[in-house]
């Protein structure tokens, strides 16, 4: 069962693929190592439709009843704005999409946050997936394409990566809410957004989400920081200052073994996991208020399990749930 003592972290996550439920040990794992939280990551994000149409099936379901059974809150994490802004629509609407770096409109990523009309579809869209993927928590992930540029019309120029995203997000949030008054949404630092927003002003219910992709693991997060690797602890303490810690999330890659792989799905046991470098993270990130922490776990699914036994769940758990302030 869940453990009920206190904990400093509010949330203590597991991100998961639709792949990764192959092992369906995961929920069990979870509630008794203390997790709070199961996020779900369809990957790629092309995979999306399938992912939503799994989710409505006896066996998503389940998987949510189950779930709910043992206590665990369950979340969405989505590269979602090809699916939001259909690329069918660029041949009748260009004026919907970005202007890419010379200059053209072109429907390769994300969309122009200038347009009205492309705003409005975006929502209305994500309204209606968020019909079916509806998270218990009341926190929303949807993000702007994976590690992709924005836009570079006349009006969005201007703007950063990150401040074009908070236009999304704030959009967003106002949307989700008419039909979610709870609804809280994550702003994604992350590869171009990495670096706080300076122009747009998020609205009251965005927090942040950090995801240092670009970091090592082979140390502490304090020990790294060179103008090669912008996801330092100066970047999360940048974004802190700017969103506020009230609900900041860190999204790491401790147990990602997509990520340790290098997104190749051949069944290998690639994470190099180091209780001590979380254990140092932990310091770090709760030190500057953090409240909120997950990791992806992925490509980790039952030929995984049976092949080199279960994930390290237990012993993160319990670095989760025994950490303490200072």
């Amino acid at each position: 069962m869940p453990h009920s003592e206190y904990s400093f972290f509010q949330t203590r996550g597991l991100v998961l693929g639709l792949g990764d439920l192959t092992w369906p040990g995961w929920p069990d794992a979870a509630a008794q190592a203390g997790i709070t939280t199961i996020g779900l990551h369809p990957w790629p994000a092309a995979d999306l439709p399938d992912f939503v149409a799994h989710m409505r099936s006896d066996e998503g379901q389940a998987l949510l009843q189950r779930c709910a059974d043992l206590g665990l809150q369950v979340e969405y994490e989505l590269h979602a704005m090809e699916h939001l802004l259909p690329r069918e629509q660029f041949a009748q609407y260009p004026e919907l999409f970005r202007v890419n770096e010379q200059g053209d409109r072109s429907p390769d990523a994300n969309l122009c946050p200038n347009s009205d009309a492309a705003m409005e579809i975006v929502a209305e869209n994500a309204v209606v997936l968020c019909e079916v993927l509806r998270p218990t928590s009341g926190r929303y992930f949807i993000w702007g394409d994976d590690g992709r540029a924005w836009c570079h019309c006349p009006k969005c120029r201007s703007l950063s990566d990150s401040d074009q995203a908070l236009l999304v997000d704030n959009h967003l949030l106002r949307a989700l809410r008419r039909s979610d008054p709870r609804a809280t949404f994550a702003h994604l630092a992350y590869h171009e957004t990495i670096a706080p927003p300076s122009e747009v002003v998020p609205e009251p219910g965005i927090f942040l989400e950090f995801a240092p992709i670009h970091r090592q693991y082979d140390a502490p997060l304090v020990e790294q920081s060179s103008p090669d690797m912008p996801d330092s602890i100066e970047a999360l303490q940048a974004n802190l200052s700017f969103f506020g810690t009230q609900g900041a999330q860190v999204l790491e890659y401790w147990l990602d073994n997509s990520r340790f792989s290098g997104w190749k799905r051949e069944n290998v046991k690639a994470v190099p996991w180091r209780p001590d470098v979380m254990a140092a993270d932990l310091d770090a990130y709760g030190g500057l208020g953090v409240q909120h922490i997950t990791t992806f776990a992925c490509f980790m699914g039952y030929d995984y399990v049976q092949q080199f036994g279960e994930p390290p769940v237990d012993e993160y758990g319990e670095l989760l749930r025994d950490w303490r302030p200072g």
